[in-house]
């Protein structure tokens, strides 16, 4: 069997993280620093690729990274049209998509396809994007809202959430697309979801800031609050609240988990009561998609940063073991998962998506 080389690329707001993988083998991965006081002389995201690629460059060249002779780059996909799950060939449309924001979502991981063109100039290899953050599988039912023409997005952590859907499901025994789950992302942001035999029907809208309240992220909140409460707030400051300035940011001033936690374990009443109410919240949203799922589901499956404190999948376990087994998978797996998609297209085991430049929902007849 031949061996292939990828390469991996995935911007974050402060960071891009770098990997390079021979097969299952990862051979390095680093995260690259971007100073933010440059960042922010930016006016858009599309304005910082020079940037970033001046960066990487450097950091490739620093470190004695060579990468010729590469089989394939893998970009984080980023806010193109809503797509259904799976691998993608990136080609110019597809990146045009991603740069407009055309699926919604202001993200640096609209770079992610960008960057990986850059890169594919100099040293060629197929380009491939793997579970965007809007990868749209919702059933018809959760799309409906109250207000006629408004519906719900599919805007979550795609791209961890499948993978380690498929991790356990492997561990099981099984296949993913033979099991139900409940599948939850508990970081920075949230994501709450309901797998159906390989497909994710419903979710929060982890983009949007509905759900859960997050260490950066508002979460759910009755309208009237809005217009009542925070009447006076702007555009910018409401979006901002749903994506860095909500949740732990807004009580404490930091969306740092560990210093809240460390709040909490000194006994600090309000830190303990916030803490407690986001694990409530999480708590809320499993059970909801557990009727969503009709109560068969076969696997609760936990994955995210905030894993790294036992308390919150032992009350969790404790609220909804009752449901279906829980298992934690601390951290993430998105370079593994971007790495495994690209080898599965180039093994020939899966066939590689050519991006529709549509919706894969485009509305309801009305």
């Amino acid at each position: 069997m031949p061996s292939y080389n990828i390469f991996v690329i995935n911007p974050g707001s402060t960071s891009t993280k770098v990997s390079l993988h021979r097969d299952e083998e990862c051979l390095f991965s680093s995260s690259v620093f971007h100073d933010s006081s440059i960042l922010r002389t930016f006016p858009d995201i599309n304005d910082q690729l020079a940037y970033r690629m001046e960066v990487i460059n450097k950091f490739l060249e620093d470190h004695h990274i060579e990468l010729w002779g590469l089989d394939a780059i893998v970009g984080r996909g980023g806010s193109c049209y809503p797509i259904e799950s799976g691998v993608y060939e990136i080609d110019d449309r597809l990146i045009e998509d991603t740069k407009a924001c055309k699926g919604g979502l202001y993200h640096s991981s609209m770079l992610g396809v960008q960057m990986a063109n850059e890169l594919h100039k100099v040293y060629g290899g197929r380009m491939l994007m793997i579970d965007p953050p809007i990868v749209d599988e919702l059933q018809d039912v959760a799309r409906i809202t109250g207000v006629k023409g408004v519906y719900r997005r599919a805007v979550c952590h795609a791209l961890n959430l499948k993978e380690t859907a498929r991790r356990h499901a492997a561990a099981m025994g099984r296949k993913y697309e033979e099991l139900n789950m409940i599948v939850c992302h508990i970081d920075g942001g949230i994501s709450v979801t309901a797998h159906r035999q390989g497909r994710m029907i419903d979710g929060n809208d982890a983009g949007g800031g509905e759900g859960p309240f997050t260490p950066t992220r508002m979460g759910t909140m009755a309208v009237t609050d809005l217009i009542t409460s925070m009447k006076d707030y702007t555009a910018k400051e409401l979006r901002d609240l749903c994506s860095q300035a909500g949740g732990f940011s807004s009580h404490f001033g930091t969306s740092n988990s560990d210093v809240v936690h460390e709040m909490v374990e000194k006994g600090d009443p309000k830190a303990t009561l916030v803490w407690d109410a986001m694990i409530y919240q999480v708590i809320k949203a499993i059970g909801s998609m557990a009727t969503v799922l009709g109560g068969k589901v076969d696997a609760i499956v936990l994955t995210g940063g905030l894993l790294r404190f036992p308390e919150v999948q032992g009350r969790i376990e404790e609220s909804c073991g009752w449901i279906a087994p829980v298992t934690g998978y601390e951290g993430e797996f998105e370079h593994e998962a971007m790495a495994n998609g690209a080898l599965r297209v180039l093994r020939g085991e899966e066939k590689a998506k050519i991006y529709p430049g549509k919706p894969a929902w485009s509305g309801f007849e009305e």
